[in-house]
């Protein structure tokens, strides 16, 4: 097994018999990064699945040996970080691939003033700097078919979460917290700022991917009155 744990750059780490984790500095990283090895992916590999810091990439029996797979993993870690190839949201991984997604959205969210007025603006402004805004599919997590969307230098805003969670946050709930953007693909507890909602399906087990939005997926809400 191939592995490094340095203070200057990505660290590998075994996960089990059929999986090995690249760690990163920064989620601009990742995107770079994966951007990357989904353009070089060996055949037999069963996956890769980003995160905030993370990248698995998992194989199986008749795929690739570990050790290959993470001789992979550093070469194309070391060899983008080291060049500093393109802009980690601008050309994130798969974005070429699928045509961008469009999500109808009603900015008539709970949360909508109050996160406005946190952000120094009106709600007509957080909605055109929303819609203004072509987001990126950085990972998927917390719950199926949920994607944590970045916006890049077009959105450099932080929104704090709330401080008491709702115990139920209704499905399409569009939303912000930190920096991202995201849709409730199901009802589910939330801390995040619900800002408006869609009738897009996030989240159906017949579908091939099951999930709407995969990372690398370029996203654009478009704002609707009914």
């Amino acid at each position: 097994m191939v592995t490094a744990d340095t203070s200057d750059g990505p660290v590998l780490r075994a996960m089990g018999e059929e999986a090995v984790l690249l760690e990163l500095g920064s989620l601009d990283d990742v995107l770079l990064v994966h951007r990357a090895l989904v353009a070089s992916r060996p055949d037999g590999l069963v996956d890769l699945v980003p995160a905030a810091r993370t990248v698995l990439a998992v194989t199986d029996a008749r795929g690739p040996a570990l050790a290959a797979v993470g001789a992979w993993l550093l070469m194309t870690a070391e060899r983008v970080l080291r060049s500093g190839e393109g802009d980690p949201i601008g050309s994130a991984a798969g974005a070429s691939d699928r045509p961008e997604v469009v999500i109808p959205v009603r900015y008539d969210g709970a949360d909508l003033l109050e996160t406005a007025a946190l952000l120094g603006m009106d709600a007509d402004g957080l909605v055109a700097r929303h819609t203004g805004c072509v987001w990126t599919v950085a990972f998927s997590g917390f719950a199926p078919g949920f994607a944590y969307l970045v916006g890049g230098a077009a959105w450099p805003l932080e929104v704090p979460r709330l401080s008491v969670p709702r115990m139920a946050v209704p499905a399409g709930a569009v939303a912000l917290a930190g920096a991202f953007s995201g849709v409730y693909p199901r009802s589910s507890p939330g801390g995040w700022r619900i800002i408006g909602r869609t009738d897009t399906v996030l989240w159906d087990t017949a579908a091939d991917p099951p999930a709407r939005l995969v990372p690398g997926d370029r996203v654009r809400f478009v704002q609707v009155t009914a």
